[in-house]
């Protein structure tokens, strides 16, 4: 059986909920087995402070464990944009050749990690040029592919991010 564990990355205050509700169902009724991480001491908040609480630190993420990375962005997310664990794990999903994704101000991480360089991608507008000066190349769109990596724009591209998420690991 192919191993359907996925990772969602939450950042500690600030994540975007309606982006992390619309990823983790669709996620859940395609069968993914879903572990959130984050660096949060005890609980993750949401924008509007809805409460998480993660299943795994960044210290003990074991990239074979899992199929897929999935950053959740929000103005949070730009905490972890030169987080240089996070760099590390990046790197090891995507030399796997496993799903990395990553919505609205999150792509800016993948950028920082050297994964998008001469690839499309998107973000959030207002980070374009955070995501750009790592070597991304900027396309203004819901989701953009770029073999095993995934970025989205914001929370109104939750449900596609999310739907192109299951299709890819199809």
């Amino acid at each position: 059986m192919k191993n359907k564990n996925i990772l969602i990355i939450l950042p500690v205050n600030n994540f975007n909920e309606q982006e992390f509700v619309i990823t983790k169902t669709v996620l859940s009724r395609a069968g993914f087995n879903l572990f959130i991480a984050s660096d949060a001491p005890s609980l993750c908040y949401g924008d509007k402070r809805l409460k998480v609480k993660p299943d795994i630190n960044f210290y003990n993420i074991s990239e074979p464990n899992f199929c897929g990375i999935v950053f959740i962005g929000g103005k949070g997310a730009r905490e972890y944009w030169n987080n240089e664990s996070l760099h590390l794990i990046i790197n090891k999903f995507n030399k796997a050749g496993k799903i990395v994704a990553a919505i609205c101000a999150a792509p800016v991480i993948l950028a920082n990690a050297g994964i998008l360089n001469n690839l499309n991608a998107v973000c959030f507008p207002t980070a374009k040029n955070e995501l750009t000066k790592s070597g991304a190349v900027y396309v203004d769109e819901p989701v953009v592919i770029s073999k095993n990596i995934i970025t989205a724009k914001d929370y109104n591209a939750a449900e596609e991010f999310a739907f192109n998420i299951v299709s890819i690991d199809n």
